[in-house]
């Protein structure tokens, strides 16, 4: 790996005598985790560390090139508002837990039960970390056009799956004017949506 000038890779930093205590495991697992790590002057210090296990995901920004307009969410999430989000709900692109092997599988079934959308052609354009100092998931992010023929149902999520999803529609210039003002603060949606203009998708 080629560091900026200036930058170095550590000569040293591994970690041993690594052990796991469970804090929580309710819908997800909290662990503890208490390990011995090397400093870069060669002596070890002990530490401890929580990890959230949540499982990894997956997210897709749906984009009409057509229409020039983009497929949105919007539902209730209770850490939100419990941390200043006056209301609760978050405009976000489709989304879901990665419960299967193959993660554009997964994004499919997801797109059609949260939007109606049964889409053809799919991209995967990157992985990232989203909390990695507190949480294990790595989320894989997808794009794809659709257009009112792929419309198969109504959306709103799964049966039985509480998600009560409101599905949006909106102009790309309107989706940069709500980031602009506030409304979208989700990571995943902020991230694919600057994706697809610095790539000229949208």
């Amino acid at each position: 790996m080629k560091l900026p000038e200036g930058y170095e890779i550590m000569k040293r930093g591994g970690i041993r005598k690594i052990e796991k205590e469970v804090l929580s495991e309710q819908f997800y697992t909290l662990n503890r985790y208490t390990f011995e790590y090397e400093k870069e002057d060669g002596t070890w210090e002990l530490q401890r560390r929580e990890s959230y296990d949540r499982g990894n995901g997956v997210a897709i920004l749906l984009y009409n090139p057509g229409e020039q307009k983009v497929i949105l969410t919007r539902q209730f999430r209770i850490p939100t508002y419990v941390n200043g989000n006056e209301d609760g709900m978050m405009v976000e692109v489709c989304a879901g837990m990665l419960d299967e092997k193959d993660p554009e599988a997964c994004i499919r079934r997801e797109v059609e039960e949260e939007t109606g959308y049964r889409i053809g052609e799919v991209k995967k354009v990157f992985e990232a970390y989203m909390s990695p100092g507190a949480v294990t998931e790595i989320l894989h992010f997808f794009i794809a056009p659709y257009d009112e023929t792929m419309k198969a149902g109504p959306g709103g999520g799964a049966e039985g799956e509480t998600e009560n999803i409101e599905v949006l529609e909106i102009s790309y210039d309107e989706a940069f004017r709500m980031i602009d003002r506030g409304e979208i603060r989700d990571a995943k949606s902020l991230l694919l949506l600057q994706y697809a203009r610095l790539q000229g998708l949208i």
